[in-house]
This record gives C-alpha cells, structure tokens and sequence, in this order.
C-alpha cells in the first residue's frame, strides 16, 4: 500500500516524517502551502506593494523580467482558507482592476518532508518563508514539473538514489550561497495535473539558470520527466516577512 497507515486506527497516516537525532520517527500534521500568481499591464507598481501590505502573511512581489509590464506575487500560509479569504480580498481591490491576470503562471503547492528532517517546523513552514522573504536573495525562478508514470514504477531504492542526485546538487550551490530551493507538492492541487512546484531562490540571476542547466543532466530530469514549466522569473521589488 502506497499510503502509510497507523496501526492504532488502520486509517491513512497523513502526518509529515522526520527522524530526530536518535533515529526514531517524528511526526508533524504543520505544512505551508504557498501559490504564486503573475499578472501583465502593470504600469505602477505601488499600488500592488499598498495593497498586499495589510494582509498578514509573507509576501513576494516581483518585477517579471520577461515582461516590461509585467509583476509576480508569492505568498504563503498553514491555511489553505487563506488563499480565498484574505488574500482574495487584497487581490479584489482597485489595485489590480486594470491587471491582466496571467494564469498560465499560476502555481499552488504545500511543503512536504521527506522523511529524514530532524527539525519538521522549520523544514515545512520557517525555511520555505525565510528563503521567499530573505531581501539578500530576491531573485526567483518560479516552475511546475511532473514526472513521467515509469518513475513510480521503479523500486523504492532506485527512486531513493535518482533523487539524491537532485539532492547532492543542490546543497552544492546552497553551500556556496549560489542558490536556494523551495520544494511544493502540488499533486491534486494543480490545475495541469503537475507533480511538483519548485522555487530557486537568490542573490543574482545566472546561479539559478546554472542550477536548472545542471539539474537537466540528472537522471530524474533526462528520462522521468514528462513535463517542465512554464517558468517565470522575477526580481524582488518588496517582500513582507510577516505571519
């Protein structure tokens, strides 16, 4: 069975895996879920920046650098009500009456662990807001991706080695302050049918176009992906810490 049950109710087990430093399993029901939306014919860009300043959760507004008029948002919340609350409301407002919403850019996920996290919180919710709002790193490379059907056929270990791979890759540009991922299940949550919506996070542009180069070399983006992108990238013109 593909879904972990507890054994104390035979029910699915839904709660995010990390293991604490004695190896034993640790549980977390927490997860941040996290959309970007882009948006074109923005000729003033403070009134957007006005407009998502009250609401209380952290925020990325970016300048599309594949579009003179044009803007991206990311933000982020534990509540999925949050999306069609708050942020709806800001979104309904004067400031974006004259946007043209761009949906194909539109992008919805939710943190997940990987089962080996010793520190579940700041894995699913306080890394994900920190790397979105850190001012040093306002450069972003927003994408979808889904993988092909062979890849879930593969045994658990072949799985395992193909995605240290990405892994061992990636903690190479973190540990250079090169590049930085935030990583989104989107499955069920996505419009298209991805798998995954990924986030590469920092200080200039060329690091996270090396990061997608390099990423292509591996095994899982070679033969098991069936889909990539759109991707829209962006700078920071103003980002929000608040929760």
């Amino acid at each position: 069975m593909s879904v972990p049950v507890d054994p104390a109710t035979g029910l699915p087990d839904l709660s995010e895996k990390g293991r604490d430093v004695r190896g034993q399993v640790i549980r977390s029901d927490r997860r941040l879920y996290m959309q970007v939306l882009a948006f074109g014919e923005c000729h003033d860009l403070a009134p957007v920046i006005e407009a998502v300043r009250g609401v209380k959760a952290p925020v990325a507004v970016y300048r599309d650098l594949n579009d003179p008029l044009g803007i991206g948002l990311a933000t982020a919340s534990e509540t999925p009500d949050f999306f069609l609350g708050p942020w709806r409301d800001a979104l309904g407002g004067s400031a974006f009456a004259d946007l043209m919403p761009k949906p194909e850019y539109t992008m919805f996920g939710r943190s997940y662990s990987i089962g080996y996290e010793a520190d579940l919180d700041h894995v699913l919710v306080n890394r994900p807001v920190q790397r979105l709002t850190n001012p040093e790193w306002p450069w972003a490379v927003w994408y979808p991706l889904r993988r092909a059907g062979a890849f879930e056929r593969l045994p658990a270990e072949e799985q395992k080695a193909i995605l240290g791979e990405h892994g061992q890759l990636g903690a190479l540009f973190s540990a250079g302050d090169l590049g930085y991922d935030i990583r989104l299940d989107c499955r069920g949550l996505d419009k298209n049918d991805n798998d995954f919506v990924i986030g590469l996070i920092g200080k200039e542009l060329f690091p996270l176009s090396a990061m997608v180069q390099a990423m292509r070399k591996t095994r899982q983006t070679s033969e098991f992906l069936e889909s990539l992108g759109p991707f829209f990238i962006g700078k920071a013109a103003w980002q929000q810490v608040a929760t």
